[in-house]
């Protein structure tokens, strides 16, 4: 069993963490936040149906949505913001917040992961 502080290391890579280190104070970065949700159902190897996959996602974003009143808590003690109304069909919702908001967004129960929201480019022209 891991201890809290364990857990909320788990949340954030190192390399992200490096990266928050040097922000300064006040400054906001914007990242994805994977919010922890009950799993409607166990796990099988069979395909699901079209119903099933959809009620799984239904689900998936009902536990994700009872998780916001903690992140927007969080959010408003520490300054930032989330850039969606509503979590997304896996469970993740953007967020722009400082160093100090990834931290307690972190240590939060309602998180599962924190991820620096990247551009991203092709890797040939």
């Amino acid at each position: 069993m891991h201890d809290k502080k364990t857990s909320e290391k788990e949340k954030i890579s190192p390399a992200f963490a490096a990266r928050l280190a040097r922000l300064r104070p006040g400054q906001t970065i914007r990242v994805m936040v994977l919010l922890r949700g009950n799993d409607p159902e166990k796990r099988t190897t069979r395909r699901q149906s079209r119903v099933e996959r959809k009620a799984a996602i239904k689900a998936k974003r009902q536990a994700a949505e009872e998780a916001l009143h903690d992140i927007d808590g969080i959010l408003e003690d520490l300054g930032g913001q989330r850039l969606a109304d509503h979590p997304d069909a896996l469970g993740s919702i953007p967020i722009e917040t400082t160093a100090a908001g990834i931290d307690a967004l972190a240590a939060s129960d309602q998180v599962t992961a924190i991820l620096e929201d990247q551009a991203i480019h092709p890797a040939f022209k």
